[in-house]
């Protein structure tokens, strides 16, 4: 199998419907929490709402560069949720991920293994490898603290 492909499936596990490392991913972990509880304040620490944004949100950025744009997001937007007020932004917010998600897994499925090796925009950056890797690793770290936020809220809620 190539990198690109077992990057791919990496990705997808940890986003869309894996179980091998974390034994859960983010679709599974998310499917059930509610717009009161995705926005549940708890402490000086982020809402699931704010987390599930900010990885949507590199995600997003990641994408479009895949795509043939620019890489145009910047961390200080990173955290930079619309207010969700209602079930139905909540599960566009979701959507929006899950849609994401599957266009980056299917843009790697079909990325050739010598672009993984290339710059990322800029030599700051690192190689296309870098920058996946990252966002694996990355996904994994958001969906332990999303995992911990979800038990706090429902053990405060019983």
């Amino acid at each position: 199998m190539s990198t690109a492909l077992q990057l791919a499936k990496r990705f997808r596990e940890v986003m869309l419907d894996g179980l091998w490392i974390a034994n859960t991913n983010f679709k599974a972990k998310l499917s059930d929490v509610t717009w009161e509880q995705a926005t549940t304040k708890i402490g000086n620490i982020n809402t699931i709402a704010m987390l599930t944004f900010h990885v949507d949100y590199y995600i997003a950025g990641i994408l479009n560069v895949f795509e043939g744009g620019d890489l145009e997001i910047k961390d200080k937007f990173s955290f930079d949720l619309p207010p969700i007020e209602s079930q139905k932004q909540w599960a566009e917010l979701l959507n929006k991920l899950w849609t994401d998600s599957e266009k980056l897994v299917t843009m790697l499925e079909q990325m050739p293994d010598d672009k993984l090796n290339e710059v990322f925009v800029d030599e700051k950056y690192g190689t296309y490898l870098r920058n996946i890797d990252g966002m694996i690793e990355h996904a994994y770290y958001h969906l332990g603290q999303i995992t911990l936020i979800k038990k706090m809220i429902l053990f405060k809620n019983e």
